[in-house]
């Protein structure tokens, strides 16, 4: 924590980098851990009916699964929000690149966020392109409908869909920049996102997450505790 402190007192061009462990400590499960998303039991695998090709051939059951668990409304920003959102306000962090759909990065006040798996917030109609939040999932237990009549999607980037190449732009060149690299709360083993990685070129690259991950060899520094506690204990 000492070595951490000495790092983030001394720059004012942190960048951060965020995965599903962030979030659980709101309260959201994550994907692969004991507790996670796939290794609960459903009719198809989670993987499956979060993929792009079940949105467009099992409407109805995407959506039954989506809502039910996908979105967790009443979670609330826990430590790591909160610290992240303070760093930014003193003028340290440039940039969140989070790989999580809550929005508590904004939630806790964060500004500029890159969410490179888009955002349950938002909404689009698959052909006029309007914009829906959240609560049009929420209505009725059906297929959510445009005034248009056509199908709204989330703006979530499903297994099978690439991500969008302008946010993936702008996080390389945040971290390509950055002075320091912060990642947290994730294994580094979803890609393309992990791969965002390899454009840090500093020498104070931090590694906060529970458990190993197979870039601690290429750390500065590697903490493995809890992000949140970490982060607000700075």
């Amino acid at each position: 924590m000492d070595e951490l402190k000495k790092i983030v007192s001394s720059s004012d061009n942190i960048v951060f980098f965020g995965g599903a462990g962030v979030s659980t400590e709101s309260g959201i499960p994550d994907f692969r851990s004991s507790n996670g998303l796939f290794n609960e039991k459903y009719r198809f695998p989670p993987e499956t009916m979060l993929s792009y090709d079940f949105f467009k051939s099992n409407m109805a059951e995407f959506y039954e699964f989506y809502i039910n668990k996908m979105i967790h409304l009443d979670a609330k920003p826990n430590k790591a929000h909160i610290k992240l959102a303070e760093l930014e306000a003193a003028g340290k962090l440039k940039a969140i690149i989070t790989q999580n759909i809550d929005g508590l990065h904004q939630m806790a006040g964060s500004k500029n966020v890159l969410e490179l798996h888009g955002s349950v917030h938002r909404n689009n109609c698959m052909s006029c392109g309007n914009t829906y939040n959240v609560d049009v999932l929420l209505k009725e237990n059906r297929i959510p409908l445009c005034t248009c009549g056509k199908v709204i999607k989330p703006d979530v980037v499903l297994y099978g869909e690439g991500l969008d190449s302008d946010i993936l732009d702008e996080a390389v060149r945040f971290i390509s920049d950055a002075d320091v690299l912060i990642i947290g709360g994730t294994s580094l083993n979803v890609y393309p996102a992990a791969g965002l990685i390899n454009y840090y070129k500093g020498n104070k690259l931090v590694l906060i997450n529970k458990s190993a991950t197979s870039f601690d060899g290429r750390a500065d520094l590697v903490i493995n505790e809890s992000i949140g506690q970490v982060l607000d204990d700075l």
